[in-house]
């Protein structure tokens, strides 16, 4: 049998060396480092599951009042050039005592903030805007203007003092929760230019006008999602990933009439803030 004589032993000891070390960097991207991650992630999953096993806040209820209105551009207000505009009122109440019955650092509020805004519908009517409203004006048409950059800071008021003179016409919530999250959506502009004939010669100025001038429910039901955030003072983060149904209609002819007012079941764990970690 012939023998072969590697006449540079070192030049293939070190191709074997950088085959070795090939190998291994493929071992570690393609298999070592999924099960690494796998398992880092299934760790992170079991630290979260733990954190949220009691939360300490839960949306507790959450109260919906849809109306509508024409406003009167014409001269002399003669109904000749209305824009039709629907709102919903809503009220997003927090229930902080379920898991710790007394105010501590943990349950009470430092920051709130609300962002990642999105409002849809079936059709592409109107313009539709989600901003704070004075829950002094709830059930009333007012006119919102969208938020800067889609998100929603709060004043966060913490004493008697502070309660006495703040100004509620800005975005205000209780450091304790005692007050609801009060918000105000808008969808402008769903109909433009619209003249009352001169047979009717008057309007509704509330839902029936969206009858009246034969606007579509189906078309301005809407779905709105956004993100409410609390910050407590531990300074922990706390996230809420808000999806309202806003069905305008019912058996009974709904917003039609005039207006709609329903309270949202809120009982489940799916209505609890997430821990952030």
């Amino acid at each position: 049998m012939k023998k072969f004589k590697i006449k540079n032993e070192r030049l293939v000891f070190t191709i074997l060396i950088i085959v070795s070390f090939v190998v291994f960097l493929l071992y570690y991207n393609l298999v070592f480092s999924v099960v690494m991650a796998r398992n880092s992630f299934a760790n992170e999953m079991i630290a979260i599951s733990d954190e949220n096993e009691n939360s300490i806040f839960n949306i507790q209820k959450i109260l919906l009042y849809s109306s509508a209105n024409a406003i009167d551009h014409s001269e002399e207000q003669s109904l000749q050039d209305l824009s039709i505009c629907q709102y919903t009122d809503i009220s997003i109440y927090i229930d902080n005592i379920s898991t710790v019955s007394e105010l501590t650092n943990e349950n009470t509020i430092k920051e709130l903030y609300i962002d990642n805004i999105v409002a849809t519908s079936s059709a592409d009517k109107g313009t539709k805007i989600l901003n704070y409203k004075n829950p002094l004006d709830f059930g009333k048409y007012k006119s919102i203007e969208a938020p800067e950059n889609n998100r929603i800071d709060f004043n966060i008021v913490n004493t008697n003092s502070e309660n006495e003179n703040n100004d509620y016409s800005k975005p205000t919530f209780y450091t304790d929760c005692s007050n609801p999250i009060s918000l105000g959506y808008m969808n402008q502009d769903i109909l433009t230019n619209y003249a009352v004939s001169k047979d009717a010669n008057t309007i509704s100025f509330n839902g029936k006008v969206l009858k009246e001038a034969n606007v579509s429910l189906e078309d301005i039901n809407y779905t709105l999602t956004f993100k409410i955030h609390i910050v407590n003072n531990l300074n922990q983060k706390f996230v809420y990933n808000m999806k309202l149904d806003v069905g305008l209609d019912d058996s009974n002819g709904g917003i039609y009439n005039g207006y709609v007012f329903k309270g949202k079941n809120t009982s489940g764990n799916e209505y609890r803030f997430f821990k952030e970690i």
